[in-house]
This record gives C-alpha cells, structure tokens and sequence, in this order.
C-alpha cells in the first residue's frame, strides 16, 4: 500500500508581509511618519516623514526579500553574548576565581 500525499498549499503557508516588508516594522514606521508629520504641521516635518516613510519602505523590503524572518533573528541574536568561552567538559571544576565571572 503506497503512502498517501497531502499537497502544502502555498497560500496557506506564507510569510505575514506587508507591502513588501515585516508586517509589524512596516505599520510602525508609517505610524511614526504619520506622527511626526501631524504633529509638527509644518513643510519641513512632512519631507521629513516622507523621507522616514519611503526610506524605511525601501530597507524593510529589501529585508522581507533577503529573509522574511529576519527581524525575528535579529532580536533572538540580541540575547546571547558576545563571546561564549570554551570549555572542555561539562564535569570540569572551576577555580572560585573563575566562577565568579559568569555570576
């Protein structure tokens, strides 16, 4: 008896973007846009949050298409440390000098 194929659809199997880019990331820079330009109602903030707006459109689709999930790689990477010393055993005992930098 053959093992039974079930096809993954692609519609139901895509990443969440939004105009090009990270859902999220693309919504908040509108929102920040939209405030910086309402707020301050003058010509000079409205070039400035277009420039925002447009400039951050531009980057986070060039991110969406290089990694869909890329932010989410990026702010998991913010939690490790910079260097990770080796060791050579799990069953190694540590000088007290040495325990006290990983305090």
């Amino acid at each position: 008896m053959a093992l039974r194929t079930i096809p993954i659809r692609r519609a139901g199997n895509r990443d969440n973007l939004f105009m090009g880019g990270d859902r999220e990331l693309v919504m908040f820079s509108g929102l920040l846009a939209f405030a910086l330009i309402f707020s301050a109602q003058e010509l000079r903030a409205t070039i400035y949050g277009l420039i925002l707006w447009f400039g951050a459109l531009f980057m986070f689709r060039i991110m969406g298409k290089a990694d869909p999930k890329m932010r989410f790689v990026y702010l998991r990477s913010r939690i490790y440390k910079r260097y990770y010393p080796a060791r050579s055993t799990p069953f190694r005992q540590n000088p007290p000098s040495q325990g006290k930098q990983y305090q």
